[in-house]
């Protein structure tokens, strides 16, 4: 099986109130699976999704404001971050999930 790393860098860790910035760093964070079919290819590339946190600090919502290469990423990126829990607070976020080998 393959061994793959997958890395993020946060873009802009909010986009609410300024308080609500230093909130929104992940307290539970689940790194995206590599997709199988990238990894036999020796596919990589990366996803950029916005999310919205609800005043618990679940994640509400997840959307892709861009993938490359496209349909290769997407799902497992969404479905990870779908996945984070924040301290309470709620709040907008970005992140960049790079996906390499």
């Amino acid at each position: 099986m393959f061994r793959s790393f997958v890395s993020a860098l946060v873009l802009a860790v909010a986009m609410a109130a300024p308080a609500a910035a230093a909130d929104l760093t992940p307290i539970k964070r689940v790194e995206p699976q590599y997709p199988p079919e990238a990894a036999r290819s020796g596919t990589t590339g990366f996803v950029e999704v916005e999310f919205e946190v609800d005043p618990t600090g679940k994640v509400s919502s997840v959307s892709v404001v861009k993938a490359n290469p496209s349909r290769t990423f997407e799902s497992a990126a969404v479905r990870a971050v779908k996945q984070w829990t924040f301290a309470p607070g709620g709040g907008k976020g970005k992140v960049r999930l790079n996906f390499s080998l």
